[in-house]
């Protein structure tokens, strides 16, 4: 689906026009510009390659810096590629904010935090601390049988266990636009998105 690149600021809230204060997420969008346009004939589907925030060329390779030459562009830090644009656009083109309008639903697609390596408890939300009599000593945070002994004898595939939490890639959907700030490239969405202050995300339309 269509969308942009943007940086995810901060949250905030607003006033509605009824008085209800919405929480919001202030998002930096664009402006993006196209460095490729992929079509059936040369690539086998069609999709635009979008950049954004320009970065400077001794951090790029050199290939890099080639495919930006190119296309006559400055290099830029971050690449997507989004589908089902309905207008034709062309290399070198520049797509702003207001690509999106209020009350837009949009998905958003981000790197959540990294949380480590943690527990069940946190991780999956078990219950831990348990009955803490007859004797219990230190398993007030464990997770319990993860499988039976003789059959199956084994434990099954996504049991559910202490590990690596957060650092993946989340997408939420059907998100509201509550306000959008051309003049600053600004785009307000009604809620949270996964990521932390300064991360990139891809906003779908």
């Amino acid at each position: 689906m269509p969308g942009l690149i943007g940086k995810k600021i901060g949250m905030t809230s607003v006033f509605s026009a009824d008085g209800k204060n919405i929480p919001c997420t202030v998002i930096e969008v664009g402006p993006c510009v196209v460095t490729q346009v992929k079509t059936v004939e040369n690539d086998g589907y069609e999709a635009i390659q979008l950049g954004f925030e320009d970065a400077k060329e001794k951090h790029c390779t050199k290939p890099e810096l080639g495919h930006f030459a190119k296309a006559g562009v400055a290099p830029k830090r971050h690449l997507a590629e989004f589908k089902g644009f309905g207008e034709a656009y062309k290399v070198g083109d520049v797509i702003g904010v207001d690509f999106f309008t209020e009350s837009d639903f949009v998905d958003i697609v981000g790197t959540s935090k990294g949380k480590g390596y943690q527990g069940v408890v946190k991780r999956h939300g078990f219950g831990g601390v348990g009955q803490t009599t007859h004797g219990q000593h230190n398993r007030l945070r464990a997770p319990g049988s993860i499988g039976a002994c003789s059959y199956p004898a084994k434990v099954f595939k996504g049991m559910r266990m202490a590990g690596q939490m957060g650092n993946q890639r989340v997408t939420v959907q059907n998100l509201q636009v509550v306000k959008v700030i051309a003049e600053h490239n600004v785009l307000m969405i009604k809620g949270s998105i996964p990521g932390s202050k300064g991360s990139i995300v891809l906003i779908e339309k």
